[in-house]
C-alpha cells in the first residue's frame, strides 16, 4: 500500500495547488501584438509590402521598410515574452525558497519524516504540532496533547496554535478547502492598467491624425498627378503621392515606442528585483506610480515579525506589604539568542540573579517551540507560535548557569541553554493553554538535583491577571514569601505600564507550581478542571516582549506622507497594540488624538454604509480586521478614486489583492495571495514598497519623457515631409531613413532615457492622478513647438543646399518649389540640369540635421521641468553612450559606400556640418525656454514678467548665432560682387 502511493506521488502532481497555468509561448506573443499601436504598425508595413511587389526598378530596397517594420515588431514581442517569463520564473523559485513542510508517518522509514507538502497523498498519516502548518486537509485520528487548537482565521496555511496530533489526509491539492478558493480566483478577469488604457487612447488618436494628414497631403497635390516627372500619367501621379502618403504615416507612428517602452518597463523590474520587489506584470510597474493609498498589513509587513522580550520585573525584596522591584532589559530584536541585560543601563550577568535560573527554566519547560538556523537564509527562525520563540530565545540570551559558548558554531551555540535545563527537568505532560484560564503549564520531573527542590514541579505561564489570581507566594531570590493582594495590585500596576507605554508590551506572568498534585489526581481528559490543577503558584516574574517596528520604516512612512501618499494600517491585533505601533512608526504621532481615524473591525461594521465610507476616507488604522474587511476597504477606496497598493498573505487575502490596483503579496506568503498579486515583495518589507512606489514615480516620468523625444521626433518627420509636399519641394526624407531615425538613431537614446535618476522632488510631489492624460494640454503645446521647429529645420536643410550652399545649384524658392516643371519648364529653368533634384546632399543634410537635433533634443528629455545646468547629460551616461553610438552609426551610413547607396545620402563636408549644427543647436534653447515658462508659472511667477525675460534671451541668441554668419555672408557678396568695394 505504501509503495503503491510512493509511486503514485512519483507519477502525478495533483497533490499540490497547480501553479496558475502559464499562458504558452504563442499565446504571449500574440498578446504582444494586442495593441493598436503595433495593429498600426502592421498595416503600414502590409500597405508598403503590397506597393513594393509593384515598384518597376527598385527591386529588394523596396522590401527594406516592411521588413524593418516587422523585425522591430517581432523584437518587442520577444523582450515583452522574455520579461513576462523571467517574472514568473522568480516567483516559482521563492516558493521554492520557503517550501511549505509537513510531517509524515510511513513505513518504509520509522520514526517521522519531514516531506514537501506537494509529495503529501490521501492516506497518509500527518503529524501536527504548535505551530505547524498543515500540509492537507486532514481527519484527526488520535490527540496527544488534552487539546488541540487551530488557528484558521486567514487561512495562510492554517497554523496550529495549541496541542499535538495525527490525522490521515483526505483531501491535497485543489480538492482541499483552500485549494477551491484558488479555483475561483483563477476565474476572475484582469483591468487594464491606467498605462495600457491611455496607450489605446493615444493609438486611437493617432490612428485619426494619421488618416487625416495622409488624406490632406494626397488630396493637396492632386493637381499635380499629371505633372511631366510622372510621365503624364494620373494614375502613375496617383500612386506616387499614395507613398509619399505611407510614408508620412510612418513618420508619423512612433515605430521604436512599444519596444522602447516594453525595455524601459523590463528594465524597471529588474531594478525593483534588485530592491526585493518581484513585478509579475510589466503595466503595474507604471500603475505604481499613481498609488496615493497604500494598505499595509502590521505584522512582519511594518514589523519584523520576530517577537522578543524587550522588558522584566522579579520582586527585588517583599517586607510585608513593602516591596521593590528589580526590572531589567534585554536587547536584541531577532530570534538570533544574542543580547545583553541592563538594570537602569548598567550591564549585569544573569548568572548573578538566581531568580533568573527559574525565570529561564520556566521559558523552556513551559514551551512547545524553537528556534532554528535557516542554513540558506543564515538566519535563526522560529519553529513554533512566535510568543513562546520569544521566551526561548530569552532563556538562551540569559544563560544565567553560565554554559560555555566557546567553539560552538551558530546552531549548537542558540541552544546550549535548552540542552542544560533539559538534563535537570524531564517534561511528563501539559496542560495546553485555553481561554478561560489564559495560561498554560508543564508537569516537569527533576532529572537531578538543583535549587528547586527535589520533587515535581508545576511551571506556568499566562496572562498576569490570571496567573497571579492562582498565586499565593512569590519567590524573592531564592525565599519564597506570602503573596497579598496589595502586593499583587502593585505588579499588575506595572504589568499595565509596560503594557499601555510607548512600547505596548505583550506580557506574561511566569510562575511555578512547587507542590503540585500528582498527576492520577488529574484528569487530563478534561480541560474545564486544568484551572483547579494550577492553583497554590508562586509568582517568579513578569516578561514583556513586542514584535519591534522595522527601523527603515519609520523614514518610509515619512516619505509617504511628503509624496502625498496615506498609509493605512491594517492588522488583526488589538487596537492598543496597533495604535501604540503606528506612533512608534510615524502613522500616528506620539499625542495624536486617534478618534475618526483608528476603528476596529467591530466598530468599522457598526457604522451606517454612509459613515463607513468615510471612516475610509479618513481612517489610518484598522485593527481586529478579517480579510472581508480588506476587500471592503478597497471597494470604498476605488468608489473615492484612489489608487490602492494591499498587502496580503494568505487565500483569503486573494479578493482582495486582486480587487486592488496593485496587489502585493509577501514572499512568505500562500502561492494563491501570490498568483492573485501583480508584485511580490521576497523580504516582506514595507519600505520595498516604498521604494518600488518611487521607482514607479520615475519609470513613469522617463516615459513620459521618451514619449515625449519620440512624439516631437515624429511630429518633426510629419511637418517635413507636410511641408515638401504642401510647398511642392523636393522629398527630404524617404520612408527607409524615417525608419532608420525612428528605431535605431531615436530608439538608442529613448531607451537610455528609460535609465534617467529620478527627479530630486520625485517624492514630494502628490500622486498623479490615475486618469491624467499621458499627454496633458501643455505638454501637446512643447510636442508642436519642439516638433514644428524640427521639422522646419530639416526641410530647411535640404532648401539650404539647393539656395545656398556653395556646392549646390543656388535655385530660386521658385524653382524649388516647382521642381516638377523642371523638365518642361523653359526658360523659368533655364541653366538648370534637372539631375540635380536626383543628388543626395539635400537628402543628407535634411537626415543630419534631423538626427543631430534628436540627438540634443534627447538631451532635453533629461527632465521634464529641470533645466540642463541643474540635470546635465552626465548624469545618465547611458544617455551618453547611447548618442555617441547613433552618431556613430549616422556616419557609418553616410561613409560605408554600400549603406549610403541604400539609404541615398553621401558624405558630408565641414562647411555643411557648420550649417547643421546652426539648424540643430537653437532646439536646445528652445526648450530651455519651455522648461523655463513651466518652472515659473508652476511657482506662480506673472506670465508677463516670464515672457518679458524671453524675449530678451531670444533676442541675444539671434544676435549672436544668426546676425554674425549673415553678416559673414554679406561681407563674401560685397567683397566678390562689388569692384568699388575698397
Amino acid at each position: 500500500m505504501i509503495r503503491f502511493r510512493n509511486f503514485h506521488f512519483l507519477s502525478a502532481t495533483a497533490h499540490e495547488l497547480p501553479t496558475e497555468e502559464g499562458k504558452t509561448i504563442w499565446q504571449l506573443v500574440l498578446e504582444q501584438f494586442d495593441d493598436l499601436l503595433v495593429k498600426i504598425l502592421l498595416l503600414a508595413a502590409i500597405i508598403s509590402f503590397v506597393l513594393a511587389l509593384f515598384e518597376e526598378h527598385e527591386g529588394v530596397e523596396a522590401f527594406v521598410e516592411p521588413f524593418v517594420i516587422l523585425l522591430i515588431l517581432i523584437a518587442n514581442a520577444v523582450v515583452g515574452v522574455w520579461q513576462e517569463r523571467n517574472a514568473e520564473s522568480a516567483i516559482e523559485a521563492l516558493k521554492e525558497y520557503e517550501p511549505e513542510m509537513g510531517k509524515v508517518v510511513r513505513q518504509d522509514k520509522s520514526g517521522i519524516q519531514k516531506l514537501r507538502a506537494k509529495e503529501i497523498v490521501p492516506g497518509d498519516i500527518v503529524e501536527v504540532s504548535v505551530g505547524d502548518k498543515i500540509p492537507a486537509d486532514i481527519r484527526l485520528i488520535k490527540i496527544f496533547s488534552t487539546t488541540i487548537r487551530i488557528d484558521q482565521s486567514i487561512l495562510t496555511g492554517t497554523n496550529v496554535a495549541a496541542g499535538k496530533a495525527r490525522g490521515i489526509v483526505i483531501g491535497t491539492g485543489l480538492n482541499t478547502a483552500i485549494g477551491k478558493i484558488r479555483t475561483e480566483m483563477s476565474e476572475t478577469e484582469e483591468i487594464k492598467t491606467p498605462l495600457q488604457q491611455k496607450l489605446d487612447e493615444f493609438g486611437e488618436q493617432l490612428s485619426k491624425v494619421i488618416s487625416i494628414i495622409c488624406v490632406a497631403v494626397w488630396a493637396i497635390n492632386i493637381g499635380h498627378f499629371n505633372d511631366p516627372v510622372h510621365g503624364g500619367s494620373w494614375i502613375k501621379g496617383a500612386i506616387y503621392y499614395f507613398k509619399i502618403a505611407v510614408a508620412l504615416a510612418v513618420a508619423a507612428i512612433p515605430e521604436g515606442l512599444p519596444a522602447v517602452i516594453t525595455t524601459c518597463l523590463a528594465l524597471g523590474t529588474r531594478r525593483m528585483a534588485k530592491k526585493n520587489a518581484i513585478v509579475r506584470s510589466l503595466p503595474s510597474v507604471e500603475t505604481l506610480g499613481c498609488t496615493s493609498v497604500i494598505c499595509s498589513d502590521k505584522t512582519g509587513t511594518l514589523t519584523t515579525n520576530q517577537m522578543s522580550v524587550a522588558r522584566m520585573f522579579v520582586f527585588e525584596k517583599i517586607e510585608g506589604n513593602d516591596s521593590a522591584f528589580t526590572e531589567l532589559e534585554m536587547t536584541g530584536s531577532t530570534y538570533e539568542p544574542i543580547g545583553d541585560l541592563f538594570i537602569k543601563g548598567s550591564k549585569v550577568k544573569a548568572s548573578d540573579y538566581d531568580i533568573l535560573q527559574e525565570m529561564a527554566t520556566i521559558c523552556v519547560m513551559c514551551n512547545d517551540s524553537a528556534i532554528d538556523f535557516n542554513e540558506v537564509k543564515a538566519a535563526f527562525e522560529k519553529v513554533g507560535e512566535a510568543t513562546e520563540t520569544a521566551l526561548i530565545v530569552l532563556a538562551e540570551k540569559l544563560n544565567p548557569f553560565s554554559v560555555p559558548k566557546t567553539g560552538l558554531d551558530r546552531r549548537s551555540a542558540a541552544i546550549v541553554v535548552r540542552q542544560e535545563i533539559e538534563t535537570k527537568w524531564k517534561k511528563e505532560f501539559t496542560l495546553e493553554f485555553s481561554r478561560d484560564r489564559k495560561s498554560m503549564s508543564s508537569y516537569c520531573t527533576p532529572l537531578k538535583s538543583s535549587r528547586l527542590g527535589n520533587g515535581p514541579k508545576m511551571f506556568c505561564k499566562g496572562a498576569p491577571e490570571g496567573v497571579l489570581e492562582r498565586c499565593t507566594h512569590a519567590r524573592v531570590g531564592t525565599s519564597k514569601v506570602p503573596l497579598t493582594s496589595t502586593l499583587k495590585n502593585r505588579i499588575l500596576d506595572l504589568t499595565r505600564q509596560y503594557g499601555t507605554g510607548r512600547d505596548t508590551l505583550r506580557c506574561l506572568a511566569l510562575a511555578t507550581g512547587d507542590a503540585p498534585m500528582k498527576p492520577e489526581d488529574m484528569d487530563l481528559n478534561e480541560s474545564s478542571k486544568f484551572y483547579t490543577y494550577e492553583v497554590n503558584l508562586t509568582f517568579v516574574g513578569v516578561v514583556g516582549m513586542l514584535d519591534p517596528p522595522r527601523k527603515e520604516v519609520f523614514d518610509s512612512i515619512v516619505r509617504c506622507r511628503a509624496a502625498g501618499i496615506r498609509v493605512i494600517v491594517i492588522t488583526g491585533d488589538n487596537k492598543a497594540t496597533a495604535e501604540a505601533i503606528c506612533r512608534r512608526i510615524g502613522v500616528f504621532g506620539e499625542d495624536e488624538d486617534t478618534t475618526g481615524k483608528s476603528y476596529s473591525g467591530r466598530e468599522f461594521d457598526d457604522l451606517p454604509l454612509s459613515e463607513q465610507k468615510q471612516a475610509v476616507a479618513r481612517a489610518r488604522l484598522f485593527s481586529r480586521v478579517e480579510p472581508a474587511h480588506k476587500s471592503k476597504i478597497v471597494e470604498f477606496l476605488q468608489a473615492q478614486n484612489e489608487i490602492s497598493a494591499m498587502t496580503g498573505d494568505g487565500v483569503n487575502d486573494a479578493p482582495a489583492l486582486k480587487k486592488a490596483e496593485i496587489g502585493i503579496a509577501m514572499g512568505s506568503g500562500t502561492a494563491v495571495a501570490k498568483s492573485a498579486s501583480e508584485m511580490v515583495l521576497a523580504d516582506d518589507n514595507f519600505s520595498s514598497i516604498v521604494a518600488a512606489v518611487e521607482e514607479g514615480r520615475a519609470i513613469y516620468n522617463n516615459m513620459k519623457q521618451f514619449i515625449r523625444y519620440l512624439i516631437s521626433s515624429n511630429i518633426g518627420e510629419v511637418v517635413s515631409i507636410f511641408l515638401t509636399a504642401a510647398l511642392g519641394l523636393p522629398e527630404a526624407l524617404i520612408p527607409v531613413q524615417l525608419l532608420w531615425v525612428n528605431l535605431v538613431t531615436d530608439g538608442l537614446p529613448a531607451t537610455a532615457l528609460g535609465f534617467n535618476p529620478p527627479d530630486l522632488d520625485i517624492m514630494t510631489k502628490p500622486p498623479r492622478r490615475a486618469d491624467e492624460g499621458l499627454i496633458s494640454g501643455w505638454l501637446f503645446f512643447r510636442y508642436m513647438a519642439i516638433g514644428g521647429y524640427v521639422g522646419a529645420a530639416t526641410v530647411g536643410g535640404a532648401a539650404w543646399w539647393f539656395m545656398y550652399s556653395e556646392t549646390g545649384p543656388q535655385l530660386s524658392f521658385w524653382q524649388l518649389s516647382h521642381h516638377m516643371q523642371c523638365l518642361g519648364g523653359g526658360d523659368d529653368f533655364k541653366g538648370v540640369d534637372c539631375k540635380v533634384f536626383l543628388d543626395p546632399h539635400p537628402m543628407t543634410m535634411a537626415l543630419s540635421v534631423l538626427v543631430t537635433i534628436e540627438m540634443l533634443n534627447a538631451m532635453n528629455s533629461l527632465s521634464e521641468n529641470q533645466s540642463l545646468v541643474a540635470m546635465p547629460p552626465w548624469t545618465n551616461m547611458w544617455l551618453v553612450g547611447s548618442m555617441c553610438l547613433s552618431f556613430a552609426l549616422h556616419f557609418v551610413i553616410l561613409y560605408v559606400e554600400v549603406l549610403s547607396g541604400v539609404f541615398q545620402v553621401t558624405p558630408l563636408g565641414v562647411d555643411e556640418w557648420v550649417t547643421v549644427m546652426k539648424f540643430s543647436i537653437p532646439v536646445i534653447l528652445l526648450d530651455e525656454t519651455l522648461k523655463f515658462v513651466a518652472r515659473r508659472i508652476s511657482d506662480g511667477e506673472s506670465f508677463i514678467k516670464t515672457i518679458h525675460g524671453l524675449v530678451l534671451a531670444w533676442a541675444v541668441f539671434f544676435g549672436l548665432i544668426i546676425w554674425g554668419p549673415l553678416n559673414r555672408d554679406y561681407y563674401k557678396k560685397t567683397q566678390h560682387g562689388n569692384p568699388d568695394f575698397h
